[in-house]
């Protein structure tokens, strides 16, 4: 046996996850090690927190990145809401709903389902029936930002809804924190939960969580004991408590949190609405590009995600092909369906640090050639001018325009 040091490609990623990742936040990877419970890293992780709560939009004292990646963080919200016989309504309208339906289950929960449309948002007035209908309900939980059809629900009124029934909220964020408004205070989120690994350009193995006043009651009244140790926010709390002594709970990934503290600190230098209208901007020059080419969102414009583009596949093409060739040609990773939409979409994503002007560019330049050769009915040699006459033409930013919500 042979093994030597891996040398991985050097790949474009713009699939649904990971992201590219920044070179400042690779630097950071490999600063020197510290013990996890030096004083000078306890330090850091105090400013950890605090530009999470930057980045949440919160002042939540529970906010706090999970030691492990955004499904996990998923966990640790059931986990400590959800104890045997809790109904819990969830909304789904994707993959990521019946994850957190599983969540309920092995919590002993018991889930009541509201099945919306893949690759729609979540509808409000469907969640509000299933409330009413179930008045015991303790908990409504659904995914802002669907990651496997690209579909944006409206988190604020989902929310609100929720409170209106004396439930309190799970929100799913691992796919819109960073790149999307995420607002928790003012949406009045009593749990959500992200990963590093999309729009803060960090590497996978991470998950931000955030608790409110409301979810804290919850998990200090509970009658029966948290099922997971390692996700027991009563312990865990003392490790990433506001104390600078700090109980030990179990080894932190001390390299993985300077990268997370680097890429917050990315986050906050360039603006976080600076942040949203980047990646609203750069989703309207590839939408000119796609369509131009020929292609066609299956998400409504007005329920679309900007940093996760779902797009329909041409009759006739094989997504396994295109994407190999993507990859073996032009070293381009871009993503496959998943559940229902496997083998009928693309998912493109322009996240973090691979939501740019080039990036842009270059998939409308790889998929026009690797379509073209396969002789998909596609307009070919247009997708390029059209983004770069959306990129050109627009002044200012998109939160300037009005494009995303302030």
């Amino acid at each position: 046996m042979s093994i030597r040091s891996f040398h991985p490609p050097q790949r474009t990623l713009m699939g649904p996850g990971p992201s590219d990742v920044s070179p400042r936040v690779l630097e950071a990877l490999a600063r020197p090690t510290l013990g996890h419970l030096d004083p000078a890293f306890v330090g850091m992780m105090d400013e950890v927190k605090s530009l999470l709560k930057y980045a949440f939009r919160t002042e939540n004292e529970l906010t706090m990145p999970v030691s492990a990646p955004g499904s996990a963080g998923m966990e640790t919200c059931f986990v400590n809401l959800v104890e045997p016989g809790d109904k819990v309504v969830v909304c789904q309208n994707g993959v990521f709903g019946a994850r957190m339906k599983e969540n309920v289950e092995r919590c002993g929960g018991i889930p009541v389902m509201v099945q919306g449309e893949w690759g729609r948002a979540v509808d409000p007035s469907m969640l509000d029936d299933a409330l009413k209908a179930n008045p015991d309900a303790k908990i409504a939980a659904f995914v802002h930002a669907e990651t496997s059809t690209g579909a944006q629900s409206d988190a604020a009124q989902l929310v609100e809804i929720a409170h209106r029934h004396d439930c309190l909220a799970i929100v799913d964020a691992v796919t819109s924190l960073g790149g999307s408004p995420v607002k928790v205070d003012e949406w009045k989120i009593d749990a959500i939960y992200s990963g590093t690994q999309k729009c803060l350009s960090c590497t996978p193995g991470l998950s931000p969580v955030s608790f409110g006043t409301r979810a804290l009651e919850k998990i200090k009244n509970r009658k029966t004991r948290v099922q997971s140790w390692f996700m027991d926010l009563n312990l865990v709390m003392g490790y990433w408590g506001g104390s600078a002594r700090r109980a030990y709970h179990h080894t932190a990934p001390v390299n993985a949190l300077y990268g997370l503290h680097e890429a917050l600190v990315m986050l906050m230098e360039e603006g976080l609405e600076h942040s949203w209208a980047r990646h609203a901007g750069n989703h309207l020059a590839l939408r000119a590009g796609l369509e131009a080419m020929g292609l066609s969102f299956i998400v409504p414009e007005a329920e679309r995600l900007p940093q996760l583009n779902a797009v329909s596949i041409p009759q006739g093409v094989d997504d396994a092909t295109v994407r190999a060739m993507l990859l073996s040609d032009w070293q381009l990773e871009i993503g496959a369906g998943l559940g229902v939409m496997a083998g009928k979409v693309w998912r493109i994503g322009l996240m973090g640090h691979a939501s740019s002007r080039k990036n842009v560019l270059l998939c409308l330049s790889a998929l026009d050639d690797v379509l073209s050769r396969l002789k998909a009915p596609i307009e070919r040699g247009v997708a390029v001018d059209a983004a770069l006459q959306v990129l050109e033409g627009r002044s200012g930013d998109c939160l300037d325009q009005g494009l995303i919500a302030k």
